[in-house]
């Protein structure tokens, strides 16, 4: 099960939605401040709207994983700092519950990629910097892949071209 299907668990209308500390509305939802422990083991501190979460929060997965950041309808959207459990790190925009926007990925292995986001995919404008061997791509990404003009920058060398799905295309 994803993270996000983890956290869909709550919105389940029928079903026992685990402990709850906290606000609520005239129809006894989930209203204003509150936390929650939902059934699956994650845990929740922050805001709802009408049973939903909604502004600011703090989602802790049971597998380690956390997401610090905006909620509208329920779903993670604005501004928010996702750990995930094997350590990697995005901090950035989101739009119902996927990256998208301007955001910095930094993956386990210390490789970095600061851009633009699109459905969690890289795409659009962004810098891919290789940890280990201090390369740095600087471009346009389409679809997670090096696509259109770009440089792939070294300490004593850079190549200035075009990409087509990741692979060198053509110089300039």
């Amino acid at each position: 099960m994803s993270d996000d299907e983890a956290e869909d668990i709550e919105e389940e209308e029928g079903v026992y939605l685990g402990e709850y500390e906290g606000g609520r509305n005239e129809r006894d939802e989930r209203h204003g401040y509150g936390k929650a422990i939902l059934p699956n083991g994650d845990a929740y501190d922050g805001m709802y709207e009408n049973g939903k979460r909604h502004g600011p929060g703090i989602y802790r997965f049971k597998n380690g994983a956390r997401y610090d950041g905006a909620y509208q309808d329920g779903k993670k959207h604005g501004q928010g700092t996702f750990y995930y459990p094997d350590g990697s790190v995005y901090e950035g925009l989101w739009v119902e519950n996927q990256r998208n926007g301007i955001g910095k990925y930094t993956y386990v292995n210390g490789d970095v990629y600061e851009g633009e986001w699109r459905d969690h995919l890289r795409h659009g404008q962004g810098r891919y910097t290789f940890a280990a061997s201090k390369l740095r791509y600087e471009g346009t990404w389409k679809e997670g892949k090096m696509d259109g003009f770009g440089e792939l920058i070294q300490e004593s060398h850079k190549y200035i071209g075009f990409w087509k799905e990741g692979m060198k295309t053509a110089n300039c």
